[in-house]
C-alpha cells in the first residue's frame, strides 16, 4: 500500500479531515479549514516530500500545500480554484469531486480563505496573507 492510499484510508480510519504520510509515519488532524496546515507549516520542512489525503481542499489550501512543498494529494472535495493551483505548482492530485468553489460554512458564499488568495499565485505570499487572516479571525 502506497504513502497516498494510507493517508486517504486515514480520512475514514481516523475521521480525520486531513492526513499526511511522510517518511512512514502518519500524521492527522480533526480541525476544519486551514488551521491544520497553518499549524503544521509552523514546523520547518514538515511537508516537504509528503503526501496528503484531505476531505476539502480550496485554492487556501492548495497554496499552503504548495508552500510547505507536498509531493502529492488527494482530496475528497477540490476547488477549481485549487487544482489550478496545484497545476500551476506542479503537484499531482487527484479527487473525488471537483465544485466551482468552496462554499463556507454558512453556505452563503465563498470560503472567506479561498476569497483572499484568488489573484495570489506565489505560494509564500499566501502563506503571509492567510497567516495574518486567520490570526485575525482569532
Amino acid at each position: 500500500m502506497n504513502d497516498l492510499t494510507r493517508a486517504r484510508l486515514a480520512l475514514t480510519d481516523k475521521q480525520a479531515t486531513c492526513a499526511v504520510r511522510k517518511e512512514g509515519e502518519l500524521f492527522f488532524s480533526q480541525e476544519h479549514g486551514i488551521k491544520p496546515l497553518l499549524n503544521w507549516l509552523e514546523e520547518p520542512d514538515f511537508f516537504r516530500g509528503a503526501v496528503v489525503a484531505d476531505r476539502v481542499i480550496g485554492r487556501a489550501a492548495a497554496l499552503l500545500l504548495a508552500y510547505g512543498g507536498i509531493r502529492e494529494l488527494y482530496a475528497q472535495v477540490i476547488s477549481e480554484h485549487a487544482a489550478r493551483a496545484l497545476e500551476e505548482h506542479q503537484i499531482p492530485f487527484a479527487y473525488g469531486e471537483k465544485v466551482p468553489y468552496i462554499i463556507n460554512r454558512a453556505k452563503t458564499g465563498m470560503c472567506p480563505m479561498e476569497r483572499r488568495v484568488l489573484e495570489v499565485s506565489d505560494p509564500s505570499a499566501a502563506y503571509e496573507v492567510l497567516k495574518a487572516a486567520a490570526a485575525s479571525m482569532g
